[in-house]
This record gives structure tokens, sequence and C-alpha cells, in this order.
């Protein structure tokens, strides 16, 4: 409602300024004829004009939302960090990566004898649409956007109901929400995963699948027709319930971005829950994050289980777990994400 109330006052503002420039532009246009009297309209056209112009540019906003992310000039360590020309997704007609890119990808998760990456995308997107069901950038509208991760800190917080609220809510890996809906929420509209975590989606959900090496992309056209494919480094699913419509391809391009940018490459590669914030980052409005770091006795588990050797997964190596909580810190500090802590 409240950003309701500020969009139909810009309109308003908007509106009443128009009208005023419309009244004085017939002012000007009839006392140019009348009595003798000799006006410039145009060095007055060219002042209200100009002034128009410097009122719109302070006014105008990216989002209807309180605080738009997109927003510059609120934190110097955001502004250099936050890039937009990098996509974060690959698209049927813009999918080809540079050769520098592939050599940094292709070393996350080594293969013996890759098929070419270039090869196997074209392959892909002849068979996926692969387009963007995002909503696009729009100053009348504010895109809310719930990242769940999967910590125990989830457990008795009773965040389902204003989960469920957002526009799009992001989720990743396992992530069950049935038996949970009272503190995750029942609603998920895109779910991050890679073969080895796959799990059955919510209904309607997109996949929207981290590539870690060729094979991954190769996978997602197996399991959608003859189910060659059913090991990587482990066994994944032979087949998948997804629609081919409902596939989206995370970008390697964006994935180093993160790695270079957000993380200063700490770690080996970026995890999937601080992949998918700097996504959302990209993609809305609003974020407002969930079940990411401890719970309240400083345990790392998950949501779901009980974990006896709580924390043990921060050092695996793989990632900077620590380093990763202190971008999500930072950015909520700055008031660019909304930080759930849970219990």
């Amino acid at each position: 409602m409240v950003a309701l109330r500020n969009r139909n006052r810009k309109v308003f503002t908007l509106a009443l300024s128009l009208f005023a420039f419309t009244v004085m532009s017939f002012v000007l246009n009839y006392t140019q004829h009348v009595g003798g009297i000799t006006w410039h309209p145009e060095k007055y056209f060219g002042r209200i004009s100009e002034q128009i112009k410097r009122w719109i540019k302070s006014t105008w906003r990216p989002c209807s939302c309180n605080r738009c992310i997109s927003d510059p000039g609120i934190s110097l360590w955001f502004d250099e960090r936050f890039n937009q020309s990098v996509s974060p997704l690959l698209t049927r007609s813009s999918h080809r990566i540079s050769t520098d890119i592939y050599k940094w990808w292709a070393k996350l998760q080594q293969e013996r004898n890759p098929k070419n990456i270039n090869e196997s995308l074209e392959e892909l997107f002849e068979f996926i649409p692969g387009e963007s069901d995002f909503l696009t950038p729009n100053a009348l509208q504010c895109r809310r956007c719930a990242v769940v991760g999967n910590s125990g800190n989830l457990k008795n917080s009773n965040y389902g109901s204003i989960i469920d609220g957002h526009n799009f809510i992001m989720r990743m890996n396992q992530a069950p929400t049935a038996k949970f809906e009272t503190d995750v929420g029942s609603r998920t509209t895109h779910h991050f995963m890679y073969p080895e975590s796959y799990t059955k989606m919510a209904q309607n959900a997109s996949m929207i699948l981290i590539p870690f090496k060729t094979l991954d992309l190769q996978w997602v056209v197996s399991a959608l027709t003859t189910g060659a494919i059913n090991f990587t480094y482990t066994f994944v699913p032979k087949k998948i319930d997804v629609s081919k419509q409902k596939i989206l391809i995370y970008n390697p391009a964006f994935m180093k971005y993160v790695f270079d940018t957000w993380m200063n490459r700490h770690g080996r590669y970026p995890s999937t829950g601080i992949l998918a914030v700097i996504f959302a980052l990209h993609m809305c409005d609003e974020v407002n994050v969930f079940g990411f770091g401890a719970d309240s006795n400083g345990n790392w588990h998950h949501y779901w289980e009980n974990n006896p050797s709580a924390g043990a997964f921060r050092k695996t190596g793989v990632h900077d777990a620590d380093f990763q909580s202190n971008i999500t810190e930072r950015l909520f500090s700055i008031n660019k994400i909304n930080f759930f802590m849970g219990r």
C-alpha cells in the first residue's frame, strides 16, 4: 500500500507539472500576438524544458519500492561491485562463452575430455527456450524477492507467510517445504540446483541450473530425453520432472563476476547460496534473505535435520563461508538487502 501511494503521488506530481507547462505554453503563445509586447517563447520553453528534465532526473527511480537495489550513491563499496553489464542468465540468443571465462570455469570441477562448451550450449538451446521469466525493470513496480537458504535458524521462525508474500521465491538444492510450511513457506518460483543436488521441485517452479562442468549441460538434454547420463562424479537422476520451458541456465561469466568482484577470489568458487543472493540483486528491486548463517546456538545445519557435526561443511576448502557471511552482513548494513536472522 505504501508503494502504491508513492507511485500515485509521483504520477499526480508529473501530471500537474505537465498541466502547468501546457498552460504556460498557451499564455506565452497568446501574449506573443497581443498588445505589441515582444515575447521570446523559445527562451522560456528552453528554460522550462531544462527545469523539467532536471526535475525528472532528480525524482526518477528504477522501481516503486521504498528503496531500490540499483539506486546509486548509497554505498561506494556497493557501486564499485554492482555491474549490470554481466547477464545472470544464458539465453538462446546470447550464450557463447569466451575463452578466458571458460579457462576459469573449466577448473571448478575438472573433467576428462570435456566436450566443447559452446557446442554443448548450442545443442542445449536448440532444445530449451531458455527465456527469463523474471519481470523486467519498471519504475511503476516493485519486484520483491525472497532468497531462502537452508539454515537450521528457520526452525520455529514462523517466516512461512512472509516468504510466500513475495513476487519471486528462490530456493536452492534440497530445500523441502512439505511439513515445514509454517517456517519456510510453501511457494517456490525458482529453484537453484546442479545435477548432483537435483530434487523434485514445486509445480510450475523454474529450475535454474548452475553448471560446473560441460557434462552438466549435456545432462539436462539427457534427463529430458533418453536418460543416458546417470553419473557425473556421483550418481545423478536419469530423468527429471521439469518442463523444458521452465529450465534456465546460470551464466558462467556471472559466476566468475561473483567470484572475482564480490568474493574477492576467496575459496575455490562461490557457494549456491551467495550465487543466488547476487543473482537476486540483479533481478529484483527488493531482496529479503532467509535461512542463511548459524542458528542462535552457533550451529550450522539444515532446517530439516539435526546435524551432530554442526559446522563441518564450512571447512571443506571449497567455499569460504565466513567471507560469504561478511558479504550478506555488509549488504544488510547498507540497506541493499533485508536479513531475517531466524532463531
